[in-house]
């Protein structure tokens, strides 16, 4: 009988606990705690925490071969199968009015991925410095594209160059997008003076059907015939865009907005908190992936709004650089803050739908930054 006993507590989890298991929980708990009580991200950081508490409970064999999470990662990201479709249920809640309306923000867009470039030199150099590291170009342009605060584009991008670092990278761009507004709101205080954001901008023109019919066209074919691997996520934001747009597939428009949506975020978090083992994400690189992500963030906030307050020396209708902060890709979040700094000033500001075409100009902008790096580091 105590034979039998023995065997049967062997076979339990709790003869496997090591502190490690025990670190990994905490952040567990931490992610769902941010998702509940703070509801930062609820609806991916919550499964990813969940996620983080299963995988590390040991002789589970979940992320084993043929393991419930190691087929979810397998089919999902591996396959590229998850990131696409967020893509397409993000394009068919997407309005390409604001930037249609306004073509310049599109430079906005562009100038917030200056942190993406920022952290990828900012990885190499650390991986020249330190070998032992392993940050390669692989690793620095998986690190790099976590500036745009774009989750779906973050893990694409990883999962073709540097798989192993999917865990962190994955979590950090999307820690980075549920903390959007705690983080960007001293950077855009600091490089904006109070006259500069109560600067109230021209009601935008009113955008023509015909004008969102041919938008997600021309992108789908201009920016997949420069960037060929851009082409998976791109083409499926555009046709998100076009259903919504078009106005004929109303059932394909609300399943992509909804019920597809909802069932891929899950299999999104579970998928990502599953690479979240103690062994693969208790490491210095964990650490480095985090600062240099922030570091990105940081530059991109600054790098739109900068170029804004450059324009505005030779624009005649003047600009609020506030909204240049939105050309990160985290939306609609970015444009609330900008809307929200622009009412502290003045609350007759609103700045809400000028911000949002440097926000989605920023989608566009990390997805193509993701391409090119593929292209240059994929082989």
């Amino acid at each position: 009988m105590t034979e039998f006993l023995s065997t049967m507590l062997l076979k339990t989890g709790f003869m496997s606990l090591e502190v490690k298991h025990l670190v990994m929980w905490l952040i567990g708990f931490l992610f769902i705690y941010l998702a509940i009580k703070k509801e930062y991200e609820p609806l991916l950081l919550l499964p990813i925490g969940f996620a983080i508490l299963a995988v590390n409970l040991p002789l589970t064999g979940l992320m084993e071969e043929g393991g419930l999470f190691q087929i979810f990662y397998h089919f999902g990201l591996e396959w590229e199968v998850i990131p696409p479709l967020i893509f397409l249920g993000i394009g068919a809640m997407t309005d390409f009015g604001p930037l249609i309306a306004n073509p310049k923000t599109l430079l906005l867009g562009a100038a917030a991925q200056f942190g993406v470039y920022v952290a990828f030199f900012g990885a190499l150099l650390i991986g020249y410095i330190f070998p032992k590291i392993g940050f390669g170009i692989p690793e620095a342009c998986s690190i790099g594209i976590i500036g745009g605060a774009d989750g779906p584009t973050t893990i694409f991008t990883t999962v073709k160059l540097a798989p192993h670092l999917l865990g962190a990278t994955a979590v950090a761009a999307y820690s980075y997008m549920s903390m959007v507004p705690i983080i960007q709101p001293p950077i855009m205080k600091l490089l904006t003076s109070e006259k500069e954001r109560k600067i109230k901008m021209r009601q935008l023109r009113s955008v023509s059907h015909l004008e969102k019919i041919l938008f997600p066209l021309a992108a789908t074919l201009i920016i997949c015939l420069i960037v060929p691997p851009a082409a998976p996520l791109m083409a499926m934001f555009m046709i998100g865009n076009l259903f919504r747009e078009s106005g004929v597939v109303k059932r394909l428009t609300g399943a992509a907005q909804n019920e597809l949506m909802n069932i891929v975020t899950i299999f999104l978090g579970v998928s990502v908190g599953a690479t979240m083992s103690a062994d693969s994400f208790l490491r210095p690189q964990a650490l480095l992936i985090f600062a240099l992500g922030l570091v990105a963030f940081v530059f991109s906030t600054a790098g739109g709004l900068m170029l804004a307050k450059l324009m505005n020396l030779f624009l005649k209708e003047k600009i609020n650089p506030l909204i240049g902060s939105a050309g990160v890709s985290a939306v609609p979040m970015a444009s609330r803050v900008t809307q929200k700094l622009g009412a502290e000033a003045d609350p007759q500001n609103f700045l809400l739908m000028h911000a949002m075409g440097p926000n989605i100009a920023g989608v566009i902008g990390t997805v193509v930054a993701a391409g090119f790096f593929i292209s240059m580091a994929g082989g």
